[in-house]
């Protein structure tokens, strides 16, 4: 990385598939971008010459790097990316672009994509809903989205509209 990296950047491990990984995160998010792609020189012992070993790339504005560790290291729940969104549209573009591409969904905004990486997709009226001050509105809302895997945010709304 440059003296202008910076100081902690996520680093998910995939067997193979960390170049083809970050270029789908990067086509999700504004501001992102593959910044580099670092390949194996000759003699590496665990990867052929050129292939590919690291991938650094800016999602959203955040550093990121991919790192081609090899099988046996799958992604599990104890750590996910929350992807902040402004309106349904969005939620719906992002959800339905990684569930649909060999995702699956979850629970409450919660989904994987196809190596098994966790996201969730989390409007930001949502959050907004579940800290209203009135306690009965911001049950209500998260009752509703309890309920929900794919987050509808005008039910979540008339929900709490509903308190």
């Amino acid at each position: 990385m440059s003296e202008t990296a910076p100081k902690i950047a996520p680093c998910l491990w995939f067997d193979g598939a960390a170049e083809e990984a970050a270029r789908f995160y990067t086509g999700l998010l504004p501001d992102s971008r593959i910044d580099r792609v670092v390949r194996a020189p000759s003699g590496n012992p665990s990867t052929a010459e050129g292939a590919v070993i690291l991938v650094e790339f800016t999602l959203a504005g955040q550093a990121w790097v991919a790192l081609n560790g090899g099988p046996g290291k799958p992604h599990g729940d104890a750590i996910s990316f929350q992807i902040y969104t402004d309106d349904q549209a969005e939620t719906d573009r992002l959800w339905d672009a990684i569930v649909t591409e060999g995702g699956a969904e979850i629970a409450c905004s919660w989904c994987h994509d196809r190596w098994g990486v966790r996201w969730q997709i989390v409007p930001r009226r949502m959050m907004e809903l579940l800290s209203d001050p009135d306690p009965a509105r911001a049950k209500a809302a998260f009752d509703a989205m309890s309920a929900m895997v794919k987050i509808d945010i005008a039910a979540i709304e008339a929900a709490a509209d509903a308190a």
